[in-house]
Order: C-alpha cells, then structure tokens, then sequence
C-alpha cells in the first residue's frame, strides 16, 4: 500500500470518529443516546455489547433525565448490565429486536443475558423485543426429564445458603419505584423475567411467547421483592407463567393472559435454608388456558421452616386447565426428597373465590396440606369447574387433607366433603 493510499484510510478513519464523536454531542444536547452513534451496527450478525454499554454510560452520567435508544433493527448483543445508580431518572426505548448469541457457550459464566441493576425512576419501554434464540438452546436442556442433567448454571453461596439457579434472560435487580411496559420477551434460553430485590416495580402489557414444550421457560420469576405489579399482559411459555420465590411480598397479578404453560405458583417454598416469608399475592380477573396447572402453592416435604400467607385468588377463568386449583405440600419432582417427611412450611389466609370453567383432570380442586402444620383460614367461594376430559365420565371431584376450609356460595365440584 502507498503513501497516498494510507493517507486516504487515515483521513476516513478521523472522518467516522469526528461524525461519532458529533452524533455523541448533538445526543447529549437533547439527552437522547442513540445506541447507532455508538457504533451499533443492526445487522443481527456483529456484537453491539460494548456500544450498548458506551450509550447507557453516557446516559447514565446525564444530569437530568435521558433515554437510551435502541431504533429499529436486530442487534446482536452477547451479554451486558445496564447499572446505576444513575445521576437522574433514565429510560430505555426499545423499538428494535435485541438477539441472544445462539446456543449456550457464549453465557456459560453469566447469570443472565440483559440486566438492568440497581437503578431508581426507570422506565423500560418501546413496543420493540428481546429475541433469545432458545430453540438453539433447548436441545441441550434435559433437566426437566433427567434430575441427573449437566447445564450451565450459575451458583450463587452467600453466608447463608447456596442458589442453585439457570440463566435468566432478563433480570430486574434492586429497581425501585420503576415502570416496564410494552415490550416483548420471545424463545427465552431458560426464564425470561426474574425480579430480584426490586421494590414498587410495575409491568404493564408485556408480551411473553415460547412453545409448550420449551423446557425451564418461566415467564415472570419474583424474588425477595415487594410491591411488584404484573398487569394487562399475555404470557405463553413451557413453564409457569408467573412465579413466586422466597421473599416475595405484596404482589398484584390482575388481567393477564396465561397458556400455555404450568400456571401462577407461590413455591416451590422450603427446600433451602433461611428462606424468606411469603406475604401478600392477589391475581385477579386472569385467563388460563390450556394449562398444566391453574393456580398453585407448592412447598417441599422435609423442608426447612417457613410461612406462606395471605394469597387471593378471585374471578378467574379456566380454559381447559388440567389441575386449576392445587395446594400441594407433598410437592417433589424427580422424588429426590423424603415424601414421608411432612413439610414445615405453614399456609395461611389463602382465598379462591369465584373461579369458574373447564377442567382436563377430574381432580378439579386437590389441596394436600401438611400433616404436621395443616393449612389455616382458607375459604373456597364460588367455584364452579366443569371436568372436560375423555378419560373418565362424570363429574368433577375435588381431594382435601390436613385442611378444613371455609366453603361460602356454591361448590362445583363439592370440596372438601
């Protein structure tokens, strides 16, 4: 190459870092960084984590409120943590589609794909996607059928006790007084949400799709938070739509589409130690369909002690649900635990009224409490099931134990009698 000619390279080369350099000045006129003046490019094939990370460094550092912008395209993003605090409230406008990397090696040492962390007054937003590329990952992901799998999984040991967890696609941690509304979680690796340590977090007509058969897909995981509301949204995954960990208090699910999938569950609650409390879950006014399980309590037997309270779930419709009302303190998968142990987790305050539709299993209502700490205060209003299935004629029955409800209003199928 001569002279001449890398002259001419060295001129374009200051030519794009002046343009950048003044697409970055004029962002910060207006408090709008636009992830292309950092280099994005939305091609779906180059990783744009770093200038991800340069624009939300940028805004972050902005004194008064700014927006993060990501326009429409497909950017490839590998991994990246949006984390406060930040100087002033901030937003994050998706409009685009942000994809996974395919497969799992690239987050083998990750916790999860995108997280937003440790942030006050911030709004996510845009109508746009986050794409994780899980049918690449599925394959690889047996735990469901075999207890014995071999995944990349993070473990997390604090003073405490261990978690054991897969990664997340999205995680909110510590978010405070935020809003998250009007975006779209598609084909997660494994769970989609998980909401950690936040406090007045609200969601509003989020989007979650994977196929029934998408193996570890929940789609809204709650942990350690309080004051969290989930609303207006449609929720379609391989696991439970909406979860509750431990720690979990005061939490609203009202007007949520649910189905696919296993159902709305408290639990599974006891099997480490030092678990936090379960206080306060409301879900109202939600659709089940075609569902594995409708709504759920689940605690281990032989668990670690605990208590999971205040729960109501009221006008709720099933759509062909299979097991649309269960208490179930006998809960083990893969039997690895001593079921003839009773589970030390005490239930309390627990409403189901007005719940009414179709049931696959005829076993429409089944609450199995624990022998040695039996279910207190539950009343069961209003319930009227029909079995829907093709396996047996009749009616559908409900089973009870270790439990004497209070029944008000009708009872279809008759409970606990």
């Amino acid at each position: 190459m001569d002279y001449s000619s890398c002259s001419q390279l060295l001129v374009l080369a200051i030519l794009v870092l002046f343009t950048l350099a003044q697409n970055i000045i004029n962002a910060a006129s207006n408090g709008v960084f636009n992830v292309i003046d950092f280099g994005a490019m939305a091609d779906g094939i180059r990783d744009n984590s770093k200038a991800f990370e340069n624009a939300w460094r940028e805004a972050c550092n902005w004194n008064t409120y700014s927006t993060v912008l990501v326009p429409p395209g497909k950017y490839l993003v590998t991994s990246v943590v949006f984390k406060g605090p930040c100087k002033a409230p901030i937003s994050f406008q998706l409009q685009g589609l942000i994809l996974a990397p395919p497969g799992l090696s690239k987050l083998a040492d990750k916790e999860s794909w995108i997280t937003f962390e440790s942030l006050r007054s911030f709004t996510l937003t845009g109508g746009g996607t986050f794409h994780g590329q899980g049918r690449t990952a599925w394959p690889e992901n047996q735990c469901h059928k075999n207890s014995n799998c071999q995944l990349p999984i993070v473990i997390l040991a604090t003073l405490s006790y261990l978690f054991i967890y897969y990664i997340y696609s999205i995680r909110f941690n510590k978010l405070n007084d935020s809003t998250i509304t009007g975006v779209q979680s598609v084909d997660s690796k494994f769970f989609h949400i998980n909401i950690l340590g936040c406090y007045n977090l609200k969601l509003n007509k989020i989007n979650i799709s994977a196929p029934d058969d998408s193996p570890n897909t929940d789609g809204i995981h709650i942990g350690r938070s309080n004051g969290i509301e989930i609303s207006n949204s449609i929720i379609a995954t391989g696991d439970d739509c909406v979860s509750l960990g431990d720690g979990s208090q005061n939490v609203l699910v009202s007007d949520v589409s649910c189905g696919p999938g296993h159902g709305i569950s408290v639990g599974s609650l006891g099997k480490y130690k030092k678990e936090e409390d379960v206080v306060g879950l409301t879900v109202i006014n939600c659709t089940f369909t075609g569902t594995s399980n409708g709504v759920r309590i689940k605690t281990w037997p032989d668990s670690e002690d605990g208590k999971a309270s205040n729960f109501t779930f009221e006008d709720l419709f099933m759509n062909n649900v299979e097991n649309p009302i269960v208490i179930d303190q006998e809960y083990c998968p893969h039997n690895q635990c001593n079921i003839k142990v009773p589970s030390r987790v005490k239930i309390s305050n627990v409403r189901f009224r007005n719940i009414r539709g179709t049931s696959l299993t005829k076993e429409a209502v089944r609450i199995v409490c624990s022998k040695e700490i039996p279910c207190q205060n539950v009343e069961i209003g209003d319930i009227n099931l029909v079995y829907n299935g093709i396996d047996d004629k009749g009616p559908a029955i409900s089973s009870c134990s270790n439990v004497k409800p209070t029944l008000v209003g009708k009872q279809i199928p008759a409970t606990c009698v």
